[in-house]
């Protein structure tokens, strides 16, 4: 099975994978045709440019670590205590903590709302290379135009869709586009392209069919292993051709996806962190559980995803192992007296501009208004 799914239309992600598709396309126009290694080589630049934006959510983590006692001194001082007065002295205390150490509550926030379109689109540009690289999308033109010329060609490919069982998030037979057509072309294992020349409505043109398929395959080759298949498609072809070095090969991708994620979580300075406090027990526990299942969950999905994503998964896994590595490093080694004196200068400097922002409009309010000023 593979999942078929067409360009982003979700605001922002969209223009993020347009930037990012620029970059995949840059990629294949210097000479790198292979897709396996297209897809590693955008993961480290990509992951590269992420870097300050991990240090800075990581230098947040590591101030939460230490205002960590205060702040539950804080929370058990008031444990109980739901009225109005006490809550609004509980939360004047908290950030009175938050203003001692130079940092927001929502420090980490900003950072994360960032990453989070960049993954988004990282994930669409990788699923859909034909749609942001427009070499890959021509080599299927042919194919489409004859396609196309079929009377009915909709049904068939739909009929084809569902005999292959392809799992499809866009396709709909009332509505067949080029694009769409060509989402599913791609996405084909050569067995599948195999059945789709064996179609008897396409058997006039099988050869253009034979030709794509084989235009394309040496570039979805990665290691042996073709990127569109999924490692459970690949598991049983290489049970029923008795070629257990592909079944070895497709259940690497997902135990590699588990173990480099479980590494890079181990690596993570907040995953050795324990706090004491029946909430931040609680949280901690959750946090426990959740880097536990996470990881096995993606291994368990990994099985039904093109071996591209497994491909991306697992690059993206050691590559921000990598860059743990340096970050911690850099946070053993970091003045934490300097970077609280710092993070108040650029605290104040903001306050200092907002406040003289907002003198600027009620200057101008006053002005428009003709009200003089004192």
């Amino acid at each position: 099975m593979g999942a078929l799914l067409s360009k982003s239309s979700m605001p922002i992600v969209k223009w993020v994978a347009e930037v990012m598709g620029w970059l995949m396309n840059g990629i294949y126009k210097i000479g790198i045709h292979n897709l396996g290694l297209c897809i590693i080589l955008f993961t480290i630049i990509i992951y590269a440019f992420m870097i300050p934006l991990q240090i800075k959510q990581q230098k947040f983590s590591k101030m939460n670590a230490v205002m960590s006692p205060e702040l539950q001194k804080i929370s058990k001082k008031y444990r109980g205590k739901k009225d109005q007065a006490s809550q609004m002295k509980m939360q004047e205390e908290t950030m009175a903590v938050y203003e001692k150490y130079g940092v927001s509550p929502t420090g980490s926030c900003l950072q994360l709302f960032i990453q989070m379109p960049i993954f988004f689109a990282l994930y669409q540009v990788i699923i859909n290379i034909p749609g942001y690289i427009g070499e890959i999308k021509a080599i299927f033109d042919k194919a489409v135009v004859s396609i196309t010329s079929v009377d009915g060609y909709a049904d068939v490919l739909t009929q084809f869709i569902k005999d292959e069982g392809l799992r499809t998030y866009t396709w709909r037979a009332d509505d067949v586009t080029t694009n769409r057509i060509i989402d599913v072309l791609y996405n084909l294992s050569p067995t599948q392209w195999k059945h789709l020349g064996e179609i008897s409505d396409f058997s006039g043109f099988s050869d253009v069919l034979s030709n794509t398929a084989n235009t394309i395959r040496p570039m979805q080759n990665f290691l042996g292993l073709n990127i569109a298949d999924t490692p459970l498609a690949l598991i049983k072809s290489g049970w029923s051709s008795h070629s257990y070095l592909l079944i070895l090969a497709a259940v690497l991708i997902p135990v590699l996806s588990w173990l480099t994620q479980m590494l890079n979580i181990k690596l993570m300075p907040t995953a050795a962190t324990t706090q004491d406090g029946g909430a931040n027990d609680q949280m901690n526990a959750t946090m426990k559980s959740m880097n536990t299942f996470m990881p096995l969950f993606s291994a368990f999905i990994c099985f039904s995803f093109p071996v591209g994503i497994g491909i991306y998964w697992i690059a993206g896994s050691v590559i921000r192992c990598i860059q743990q590595l340096i970050i911690n490093k850099h946070l053993d080694n970091m003045d934490l007296e300097d970077y609280i004196r710092k993070n108040h200068v650029k605290n104040q400097d903001f306050r200092h501009r907002k406040s003289h922002s907002r003198q600027n409009r009620m200057s101008e309010i006053l002005k428009n208004q003709n009200v003089p000023q004192i």
